[in-house]
């Protein structure tokens, strides 16, 4: 086996890994979007954050949402804890301020998202089945064809874009710059996303769109060389999040990142 072949076995198995673990997108049973006011929170399904009935009490708790802050108020009696600490009443940080409140009742587990200007409740079942039934991510062979060196160009300064997810919210993402790079000498420059210290990613989508792969599109991930050269491996490239569960938010394509061209590796459907 290559060194390739074991670099392409090692990452498609961290993919799955992170897909399966405990806290993985495979555990995720609801997306409820916060009101103004009380939102009830509950195994009955009239709350209006339905939790599986099978985990958590009928009656949990209630949302006081207002002006952008959630304040979690517990049932009396019932075992809800916040960042593992026993609350009845609690301030829930949302994703946009560092780490999220983790609020969880038996197996389950919610916290606070930030869209836009929207706000949301994410749950997720450390039991949810999906996580023991996943066969893993599914794959095209892959081609050196498709491994090509792109060339970073910054946007100066860095600025944020704002992009559309798949439920229609438009969020600002942090776009340092663009790649440029040539397919069957054709050339082509996507818009870049920050991805940490010297990585980038893109969402993209291709002719394969739909057809072989994922119709809103794909992620990629690569490292940014100290001279700006960029490894554009497309057998690399992995399905979003919202490929496998209903609850997620991804963002989709820029439309500079709609190729016109078929890229027919990495994960498909």
């Amino acid at each position: 086996m290559s060194n390739y072949d074991q670099e392409m076995r090692a990452f498609r198995e961290s993919l799955d890994a992170s897909l399966r673990a405990e806290d993985g997108w495979l555990t995720l049973v609801g997306l409820f979007w916060l009101e103004e006011g009380a939102n009830t929170v509950g195994g009955d399904p009239a709350c209006d954050i339905a939790l599986p009935p099978e985990r958590v009490p009928a009656r949990l708790g209630v949302i006081d949402f207002h002006d952008g802050q959630a304040v979690l108020r517990a049932e009396p009696g019932v075992d809800v804890r916040v960042d593992g600490q026993p609350v009845t009443q609690a301030t829930l940080r949302d994703d946009h301020s560092g780490a999220p409140s983790l609020v969880t009742a038996g197996s389950v587990t919610f916290f606070v998202i930030r869209r836009g200007d929207r706000f949301g409740i994410r749950a997720r079942d450390a039991q949810h089945p999906a996580r023991a039934s996943f066969t893993g991510r599914k794959w095209l062979p892959y081609n050196p064809v498709y491994r090509v060196v792109g060339t970073f160009s910054p946007h100066l300064p860095s600025r944020m874009l704002s992009n559309v997810n798949v439920v229609g919210i438009a969020e600002r993402m942090e776009n340092p710059g663009t790649v440029t790079f040539s397919l069957f000498g054709r050339s082509m420059t996507m818009e870049a996303f920050s991805a940490g210290e010297r990585a980038l990613w893109f969402v993209l989508r291709d002719a394969t769109a739909g057809k072989t792969t994922y119709g809103a599109g794909r992620f990629l991930k690569v490292p940014l060389a100290a001279d700006g050269s960029v490894d554009m491996d497309f057998n690399r490239a992995y399905n979003p999040p919202c490929a496998f569960t209903p609850y997620a938010t991804c963002p989709l394509p820029p439309p500079e990142n709609i190729l016109p061209v078929e890229l027919p590796v990495g994960e498909r459907v």
